[in-house]
């Protein structure tokens, strides 16, 4: 069955409206219903090595921590099969340049060891995001009644928005998500835990793995102009 070029576009279209992001700049995703993210990576902690004193003590912390706060956060764990295939091509370059036939033989069965080992273990990567959210005071009086709800379900989207979250706007909502952020990385710091926040690249390039999982795998990604 052959498929027109209208038919290819309204398809790109319906899954461009699947998506809730309008925009990410300034390491600020900024959704379609006007609110704003801001996503930090946060370091590991192995709780299983700590003592049961420093165990507890973690534990105190981490909840003083929570009821500190008078906001939402969202903890993330992205699981990932780990791509060696940038390590092995580095290694297949290594081995044309290498003269020595002793030393080719070597790399040659150290690439097919590696490649086995992690095809039969399934070894995979984690990283430890968290979401923190800041909703405008007259987007989130909107949101509370049933209009707000009928209006994220049918409302305008795209470049609609733009009026809304205009520079100077922008500017003044990204302080205050910053404060949050703060905050955050503040009350990790007393449990043990490093956070920073993503750049807009780092941003796009979560996201895309998020929603073409296939391709992140691969080790492939968007072109990003302008970074910063």
């Amino acid at each position: 069955m052959a498929f027109s070029k209208t038919q290819s576009s309204a398809n790109v279209r319906a899954s461009q409206e699947l998506v809730p992001i309008e925009e990410i700049r300034d390491g600020v995703v900024i959704l379609k219903d006007g609110s704003l993210r801001a996503v930090l990576m946060a370091s590991s902690l192995n709780f299983a090595l700590k003592s049961p004193d420093e165990q507890d003590a973690i534990i105190m912390q981490y909840q003083n921590f929570l009821n500190s706060l008078d906001f939402s956060i969202q903890f993330f764990i992205q699981s990932r099969k780990l791509n060696i295939d940038p390590y092995l091509d580095t290694l297949r370059e290594r081995k044309k340049a290498e003269t020595n036939e002793l030393l080719r033989i070597q790399i040659t069965e150290y690439i097919s060891f590696v490649k086995d080992f992690v095809e039969s273990g399934s070894i995979v990567s984690k990283s430890f995001y968290i979401v923190v959210p800041f909703i405008p005071s007259n987007l989130a009086s909107i949101q509370k009644g049933i209009g707000g709800v009928l209006g994220s379900l049918f409302g305008k989207r795209g470049g609609q928005n733009e009026a809304f979250m205009d520079d100077e706007k922008f500017s003044e909502y990204r302080t205050q998500l910053w404060q949050r952020l703060d905050t955050v990385i503040g009350g990790l710091i007393r449990t043990g835990v490093r956070a920073v926040p993503l750049t807009t690249e780092e941003l796009i390039e979560l996201y895309y793995g998020l929603y073409r999982p296939e391709e992140s795998e691969k080790g492939k990604a968007p072109k990003i102009e302008g970074k910063e």
